[in-house]
């Protein structure tokens, strides 16, 4: 049976090009054939800055939206965050989201498809690393960066990926894969 690898929109931002690269990934991902990629867009889940009254590590949630993103974090095995950079740094709705859980998160692997200016966002994604650490996360080194997006799409919004993007987004999901597997027996059952 195939991981499931949860394609995390992090923006939530009205007007947001996550949603293009996430969905682009989807089909390049299904077409790689090593794991059954779910589109997880954090805007759907409506989470506001951190409610829930208890300390996530006690998984005692109170409220129905932090429910929903438990259960949709918890089935996965593997992530790729698809992260703007803000102001240098990650989005605002990832680092959120990522407060919410604890042991949800913990012993999956975990890449970027990062974008931005000049940086391809790299420095989000930088700023994004120390963060998923620490909730047991293992990010992979491997990665997509597009820098200046705004030129990647065409004039209709379409991204259509370079054959360097292709060839990054492959050597990506084939070491999200092997992380999976190797780490999959330190996940409960």
């Amino acid at each position: 049976m195939k991981h499931q690898l949860n394609i995390i929109i992090g923006s939530t931002r009205p007007g947001r090009t996550g949603p293009v690269f996430a969905q682009w990934l989807e089909i390049f991902a299904r077409e790689h054939g090593k794991f059954e990629p779910v589109l997880t867009d954090i805007a759907a889940f409506n989470l506001p800055v951190l409610d829930e009254p208890h300390h996530p590590r006690l998984g005692n949630y109170q409220n129905d939206h932090t429910k929903a993103w438990s259960k949709a974090i918890d089935a996965a095995d593997a992530f790729v965050f698809v992260a703007p950079e803000y102001n240098y740094f990650a989005a605002p709705a990832i680092i959120n989201a990522i407060d919410y859980l604890a042991r949800e998160w913990k012993y999956k692997p975990a890449a970027i498809l990062a974008y931005g200016g000049v940086s391809g966002g790299l420095r989000a994604a930088q700023a994004l690393k120390p963060l998923l650490t620490s909730v047991g996360i293992m990010p992979i080194p491997e990665g997509v960066a597009l820098p200046m997006y705004q030129k990647l799409l065409d004039d209709k919004g379409a991204f259509n990926a370079s054959e360097q993007v292709r060839g990054g987004a492959k050597t990506m999901l084939d070491e999200l894969e092997r992380w999976s597997a190797a780490l999959k027996p330190m996940r409960p059952a």
